[in-house]
């Protein structure tokens, strides 16, 4: 297919360098010449000239949200025989706007895509052709839709290695920002509180702070545009989250029925992280925790995995973190809790040193 992106940013130029892995036809336009050659030099297209005649059978429009309502209308005047589509977060006003600039039968080829990847660095230096790998790539159409182009936008989509699924405008905006726009918020609010607090405080920062905050890093400008666009239904989920931190605020005083409402909060989370999805989209799967400590040395993490590959066990996922002031890795190994037992006694028989005997070791080093 001849896909012509408008807007090489992450996702536009992580877009160009899926589908030219792929062997499409892929022509990048920005308003910056120095973004759109930066792209097209990483290898995410030839750069547009403007003026130039092209045929796409695709636009896909990757601007900040708040432009990308007219970029779409224009484009759809630019390109009359092509599929206009975008990868905006936001869905329901941006439809709303850009049916209030185009005819119905321009609007007949505008398609709104959100494909549910990002990381938080931002511009084409960023980019990566497997962004959208086994991703979420939420397309909302509707009955109005003509097929063919629903399915070329369908198998532009599944070319990239994403997960097509289709959901309404608004029943879009409403998930996202419960699973992506206030997870931002409250990371960016938690993160907040360390501009002032003393260094040494900081310091004792484990991995429960660093997964809390690590989307803090993200872009101020895009998400202010992002947040803006979706306003209603995130200040619909604050609102929701203000009021249980009120109760909490209140329960921190210690008066009677306090340790009630504390644990109450802790357990309706504990039921609200059991609904997250699991690999690949499956249910939640409970796994047992394997821990072992490492040196932190060169080649020790890709070892111990060949170890874990070589006694037959599937590594479900894995996290790690480094004792302060030490040159000590600790990594917390998921496994089905049938195969937990033979890893740590396996480990074991390899050497691996697994944590209590392991640290009182250490310790004496």
């Amino acid at each position: 297919m001849r896909v012509h992106i408008i807007g090489t940013g992450l996702l536009g130029a992580s877009l160009g360098l899926a589908l030219t892995g792929r062997g499409h036809t892929v022509t990048l336009e920005d308003t910056s010449p120095t973004a759109q050659q930066l792209a097209a030099d990483l290898g995410a297209g030839r750069p547009y000239t403007a003026g130039e005649p092209i045929d796409p059978d695709i636009v896909v429009v990757g601007t900040p949200p708040d432009v990308a309502a007219a970029v779409i209308a224009q484009a759809l005047r630019d390109y009359p025989r092509a599929t206009v589509t975008d990868v905006a977060s936001i869905k329901t006003r941006l439809l709303e706007t850009v049916r209030d600039l185009v005819t119905a039968d321009e609007l007949d080829r505008y398609i709104g895509c959100h494909p549910m990847a990002g990381r938080e660095k931002s511009g084409a230096i960023s980019a990566r052709p497997d962004l959208f790998i086994a991703r979420p790539w939420v397309i909302c159409s509707d009955v109005d839709t003509p097929t063919h182009r629903l399915r070329e936008v369908e198998e532009m989509a599944e070319a990239t290695g994403a997960s097509v699924t289709h959901l309404d405008p608004g029943i879009h905006d409403a998930a996202v920002a419960k699973v992506s726009h206030v997870p931002q918020v409250v990371s960016s609010l938690v993160a907040s509180q360390l501009r002032h607090a003393p260094l040494d405080e900081v310091a004792l920062a484990g991995q429960g702070l660093r997964d809390v905050t690590r989307i803090a890093a993200s872009e101020p400008g895009l998400w202010t545009q992002i947040l803006a666009g979706n306003a209603e239904e995130v200040r619909a989920v604050l609102v929701a989250l203000r009021t249980e931190l009120d109760t909490v605020i209140e329960a921190l005083e210690l008066g009677p029925g306090s340790t009630g409402a504390i644990a109450r909060t802790i357990a309706h989370g504990n039921e609200g992280h059991d609904r997250i999805p699991g690999k690949h989209g499956q249910a939640p799967t409970a796994y047992a925790v394997v821990t072992v400590l490492i040196p932190d040395t060169p080649g020790t993490l890709a070892s111990l995995f060949k170890d874990i590959g070589d006694l037959g066990i599937n590594v479900e996922d894995f996290r790690m973190d480094h004792a302060p002031g030490r040159r000590l890795g600790i990594v917390d190994v998921s496994v089905m809790p049938a195969n937990a037992s033979d890893l740590e006694t396996g480990l074991q028989s390899l050497g691996w040193r697994i944590p209590e005997s392991a640290i009182e070791k250490e310790g004496t080093t």
